[in-house]
């Protein structure tokens, strides 16, 4: 039996093996040790846990429970999501423990943030870190590429950042569209506690624990893209319902219904203008059921209102143009124009 077999048949019986530990059993230095078992990781039969002094090399098919924080930076080059996702759920065991809904949600947001870093960033490198504080279970992906509002603003030919955000926040938003259907930020967002989107001067949160959404100049730019996401350990919702929620007709699988947070396109000025409606109305052609949210919202002018409600409703007579949480002003206007 050579050294690999040998580490190989400890890892069988101990779960686990370090390069000490193969140093004292199969009689080699720590460095030849080392060696051996940083091949076995290369050839893929070998899984790091943990970092530092702590780590300790696992088989991927292993069903021992570590409880190691996982934080590891990955070569972007030939990266795939499903391998970065499966080391983290490994490493990190706490996953394993999870209720099957929560673990549905963090593989399906996990992988749409790792996929959206590895395919959009243009970066050399991509760092995540997967962990629990409290009762929340969080996720970070971190790139230091081109950065999601810029790009999202210079594919698109927008004007700001500000635009590409507002855009984003619609859903069906991507860059590729011959590889990317644009709605995991969009799903990932709405399926979280709290989501955090930072990229060079903005942050935006979208915060379902009190239900609202925030867009932030950052003090000191972040270079590339950094998302953060969290959600608690035992919550009780069901991606299925969050899918579900977006389709504007019952066992319909289809995304096609959306909400416009309008404060979010002030501009220094109250809500008056056609063009400022024209601007929210960007790629909600797309959508069948439209939401228009006011919160936070005092007033509207007639002819935003009027371009909204009356011009783009009569172009397309087959939607569902709604409004939320609009005061009694908002929905007198609203009215006036529908006459």
């Amino acid at each position: 039996m050579n050294t690999k077999q040998k580490a190989l048949a400890i890892v069988k019986k101990n779960h686990k093996i370090t390069p000490k530990e193969l140093s004292e059993k199969a009689d080699v230095s720590r460095q030849q040790a080392s060696k051996i078992i940083n091949e076995l990781k290369e050839e893929g039969l070998l899984i790091p846990v943990g970092r530092g002094p702590r780590v300790v090399y696992i088989s991927p098919e292993s069903d021992e429970i570590f409880d190691f924080k996982f934080e590891k930076t990955f070569e972007n080059k030939n990266a795939e999501e499903d391998k970065i996702v499966s080391e983290a759920k490994i490493s990190a065991g706490f996953l394993k423990r999870l209720p099957e809904n929560v673990r549905s949600i963090f593989d399906y947001a996990f992988s749409e943030m790792i996929n959206n870093a590895i395919d959009h960033s243009q970066s050399e490198k991509i760092k995540v870190e997967v962990g629990e504080e409290e009762n929340f279970l969080f996720f970070t992906v971190r790139d230091f590429g081109v950065g999601v509002f810029k790009n999202i603003m210079e594919k698109k030919k927008l004007s700001s950042e500000m635009d590409a955000i507002q855009d984003l926040l619609k859903g069906k938003m991507t860059t590729m569209p011959e590889a990317h259907s644009g709605e995991g930020i969009f799903f990932t967002s709405k399926i979280s506690d709290v989501f955090i989107l930072e990229s060079f001067d903005y942050s935006l949160q979208v915060n379902k624990i009190i239900d609202d959404i925030f867009v932030s100049k950052r003090e000191k730019p972040l270079e590339g893209t950094k998302v953060v996401f969290r959600i608690e350990k035992d919550t009780e919702k069901e991606i299925e319902d969050i899918f579900k929620s977006y389709q504007s007709v019952e066992k319909e699988f289809k995304f096609d219904k959306t909400e416009v947070v309008v404060r979010l396109y002030e501009n220094d000025v109250d809500y008056v203008s056609r063009s400022q409606a024209r601007r929210v109305l960007v790629g909600l052609d797309k959508f069948n059921k439209i939401i228009f949210d006011f919160k936070s919202v005092s007033g509207i002018g007639q002819a935003f209102a009027d371009e909204i409600f009356r011009i783009f409703q009569a172009k397309h007579p087959e939607k569902e143009l709604l409004a939320r949480n609009e005061n009694e002003a908002i929905r007198f206007m609203i009215k006036r124009v529908k006459k």
